[in-house]
């Protein structure tokens, strides 16, 4: 009797372990140029790409719909038999994938063209395409059907020698290609025996040599993103990492106007079936301060100048209050709505637009305040002592101006309104950066308005906290504790070598903190229930916390646990699962502000001559 129990219950593990699920993890790419995005899928298929923008309606959007999102993919013959390997070129963002199949193996090359032509970046909106026989005789097949998100345009077709028009779009569509025509159109599989190219552009079509051309802009995209990387500073501390965050971190700013998105992808969920499904693809207010931090930090001031323009037009035209988002353009509207689509492994709703562009979040206007400051204080910066602080006056009187006001905080909470401790901490952070602005430019009016406003932030802060726990909480009148806190610590609100510091992490630690280093942002029921899954940046502001109070060994074993949650690219999702799933918009440019922010700091504690 025992053995029959002992074997029902090794069948029972087994199986349970045979068919328990992988965590779920993002099988693609991105590539990009700063004038878009495309997402390249482990199977080669172009699984996400809004032209002309960010924020445009998808030309292929099969992440969401597999039917109204088209298709652009060069697959085996016997895809069943097939596999697939995918990397990028070494610091670059050239992605390149690998088919293994019985007959032979492929090799897809995908990029978007961008470097220095005529004293300027030549970015235009066009994705090339490059297959290459590695070994044997290859069978493929390539498909190349443009989708719409909203599934009102019929998209007809018309062909030439060498290219195929996509009819009834808002511009000139077309995919150039040595390939036989034929075979595209008719979706015919063919014998790959010779390097074929495909150019996929929107506006002005490929008027060269094909396969001279891509060869070309193939080598001087590379050539543009090596040296991009060699013009970093980057310390040796997981050097990889960083690299690879920075290059994501790139593409999502918007050249024309200098914003960066937070994520080129809409509405993938938070979890499955969370119903948090998000449209990411606009500029965050609250980003700002993060996203210029870790461009500063690897000396990498073009981009932190392009981002000042674009919070500087934004600032100068607005004057009851500062949205929490804009626009890639600065427009003040992105109405949200819900769109027909299957959604993300049937997640719905399918939203587009986002309504927090509405929300009242004041923690906005000292994260604008701090993430300018370099611009004013560096001596690197050629106008450095000469910027107007008519800006900074600006800011600091909106500050001032929202103390006493209620709002929804950095988690964009749509129906719960309180005194958020994180808002003040910034209201401090904001006003601290004034004040050194004042000092440097000897404005004794700003110094003493920055003081005051110093005072009262404070005054607020210490309001949020519980005496008995020895915690700042979420809010004033509050009991839940939040991971945004931690940054008191971090930014030096609280000295890092106080007790009270210790204390304050040690009790964030016990109550939001799940294994290896992942915390929950927060555990109480927000608008759609309590949340499921991490927030990973707060696991990275957690590392900050750990390397500013000097457990640097503890901030070195957390960081990591923390970049094991990559895909198989280096690339991090927004939120991770207790199982280790990566959910959440992809890439998340706040998670990999976090990654490269938290490495700094770790460096910076770690500082030895090369040679140890």
């Amino acid at each position: 009797m025992y053995i029959i129990i002992i074997d029902f219950f090794k069948y029972y593990f087994i199986t349970k372990k045979y068919v328990m699920k992988a965590p779920h993890k993002y099988d693609m790419g991105v590539v990009g140029n700063c004038s878009f995005i495309a997402y390249v899928n482990k199977n080669t298929n172009i699984d996400w790409m809004c032209l002309p923008r960010f924020d445009s309606d998808f030309m292929f959007g099969a992440l969401l719909d597999k039917e109204k999102g088209g298709e652009f993919s060069i697959k085996p013959a016997d895809m069943d038999s097939a596999c697939f390997e995918q990397n990028y070129l070494e610091n670059t963002n050239i992605l390149v994938t690998t088919c293994i199949t019985p007959t032979g193996t492929y090799r897809v090359t995908d990029f978007a063209p961008r470097f220095q032509q005529y004293n300027r970046h030549f970015m235009p909106l066009m994705l090339v395409r490059k297959i290459e026989v590695v070994e044997g005789k290859p069978r493929v097949k390539v498909r190349c059907k443009p989708g719409s998100m909203r599934g009102n345009n019929e998209i007809a077709t018309s062909y030439g020698s060498n290219h195929i028009r996509f009819l009834h779009l808002d511009a000139d569509v077309r995919l150039s290609t040595n390939i036989p025509i034929t075979y595209v159109i008719e979706e015919k599989e063919f014998s790959l025996t010779e390097t074929k190219y495909m150019f996929f552009t929107y506006g002005p079509p490929l008027e060269a040599a094909i396969d001279y051309t891509a060869e070309e802009f193939l080598q001087k995209t590379r050539q543009y993103w090596n040296n991009w990387v060699k013009a970093t500073y980057i310390a040796s501390f997981y050097q990889e990492h960083i690299i690879r965050s920075a290059l994501a971190l790139k593409l999502h700013q918007y050249e024309d106007t200098g914003g960066i998105i937070a994520s080129g992808t809409m509405s993938l969920p938070e979890s499955d079936g969370s119903t948090r499904n998000w449209d990411y693809r606009y500029c965050w207010m609250r980003d700002t301060y993060y996203t210029l931090q870790a461009f500063n930090n690897i000396g990498h001031f073009e981009e932190s100048e392009k981002y000042f323009h674009y919070i500087e037009n934004i600032v100068q035209n607005e004057v009851d209050r500062i949205q929490p988002l804009y626009g890639i353009d600065c427009s003040k509207t992105v109405t949200e709505i819900e769109l027909d689509l299957e959604g993300y492994l049937g997640n719905k709703p399918v939203r587009v637009g986002n309504d927090a562009y509405t929300h009242i979040q004041n923690d906005v206007y000292g994260q604008i305040l701090a993430s300018i400051t370099p611009l004013f204080t560096d001596s690197r910066l050629i106008h450095a002592n000469k910027l107007s602080t008519d800006i900074v006056y600006k800011l600091l009187a909106f500050i001032d101006k929202t103390m006493d006001e209620k709002d929804a905080g950095l988690w964009e909470f749509r129906h719960l309104k309180q005194h958020h401790c994180y808002t003040f901490l910034f209201h401090w952070v904001g006003a601290k950066s004034a004040l050194k602005i004042g000092e440097l430019y000897s404005d004794t009016t700003l110094i003493e308005k920055s003081k005051a406003t110093i005072i009262k932030a404070a005054e607020m802060i210490e309001k949020c906290y519980d005496p008995e726990r020895k915690v700042y909480t979420q809010a004033v009148g509050s009991k839940y504790l939040d991971a945004s806190c931690i940054q008191l610590i971090s930014m030096h609100y609280l000295d890092p070598a106080s007790e009270r510091a210790r204390l304050h992490l040690k009790a964030i630690e016990e109550d939001l903190m799940v294994n290896d280093g992942l915390l929950f942002r927060y555990k109480h029921e927000d608008d759609f229930g309590k949340p499921e899954v991490t927030f990973l940046v707060c696991a990275f502001w957690y590392v900050d916390a750990l390397a500013s109070v000097g457990r640097v060994a503890d901030a070195v074993k957390a960081f990591e646990s923390l970049i094991k949650y990559t895909n198989h690219l280096g690339l991090l999702s927004e939120d991770v699962g207790l199982d280790g799933s990566q959910w959440g918009n992809f890439p998340q440019t706040y998670s990999h502000v976090g990654l490269m922010n938290s490495a700094y700091r770790i460096a910076k504690k770690l500082d030895k001559p090369a040679y140890v």
